[in-house]
């Protein structure tokens, strides 16, 4: 695993655009693997300046995003659909056709994660992954104990992620309990995965991950045995590491 650690926030996530930006230009074709929540919002941001500023093209990608919340609709202002489009893709000349999200209002749930992973492997597998990470050490939404061998799949939020993500919603009864997410295997099919990790409050994950022996206690953890990872910190989430 390759450790950049930035000073602050601003320059972890112009880096990472970076990273994205320099993936683009060498294929223009690239699969993207993206994520949402707080961490990549700025790269995205980055990422728009980009497209404005420096002509950066982004017709011909796709983008395979990591989760959505089973109940909500793409046009749910707390949907994962909604978070993408506000942020990226209505700023950037992407094909809306090439970017997949799974469907959280599916009739058939199972059934969605069975036809989400099939898509990962016929559009994919991405040829950059960007990843965050919990502070329980999720990735996606890929909770402690979820088996590093698991496709994409229906899981139960653990209550710390629900409270971490309830400053989005009204409530956190508004929050939702289950989402379907790709699995940690589905995320290990990546060519290249690039994790972020920004603050105090991740400091504790990151130190795990790179002190502790592997463990499905620590799905972040699974992340050792791609040879191909590189994670992106800024010095407030690596004070813990001691090395």
């Amino acid at each position: 695993m390759k450790i950049w650690v930035s000073q602050d926030y601003q320059s972890l996530s112009q880096k990472a655009c970076g990273m994205i930006e320099d993936e683009v230009t060498r294929n223009p074709a690239a699969v993207l693997g993206l994520a949402t929540g707080s961490t990549p919002l700025q790269t995205y941001q980055e990422m728009v300046d980009g497209y404005k500023r420096r002509s950066m093209d982004y017709r011909h990608i796709s983008t395979i995003n990591l989760d959505e919340y089973v109940g909500l609709g793409e046009k749910d202002p707390q949907s994962y659909h909604f978070f993408m489009k506000k942020h990226l893709f209505d700023k950037i000349n992407i094909n809306p056709a090439r970017t997949y999200i799974p469907n959280g209002l599916a009739e058939d749930l199972e059934d969605e994660c069975s036809r989400y992973e099939q898509l990962i492997d016929q559009i994919g597998p991405p040829d950059l992954q960007i990843l965050g990470i919990g502070q329980n050490g999720h990735i996606g939404f890929n909770e402690p104990h979820t088996s590093f061998k698991s496709e994409t799949h229906m899981i139960e939020l653990a209550e710390s992620t629900r409270k971490a993500n309830a400053r989005f919603f009204e409530s956190l009864e508004n929050v939702p309990k289950k989402a379907i997410t790709m699995g940690i295997q589905s995320i290990l099919k990546s060519k290249k995965i690039l994790l972020l990790a920004s603050g105090e409050n991740k400091a504790e994950a990151i130190r795990s991950l790179l002190e502790d022996a592997p463990s499905e206690d620590m799905p972040a953890s699974a992340l050792c045995f791609h040879e191909n990872v590189t994670l992106l910190v800024d010095e407030e989430a690596y004070k813990k590491v001691e090395y």
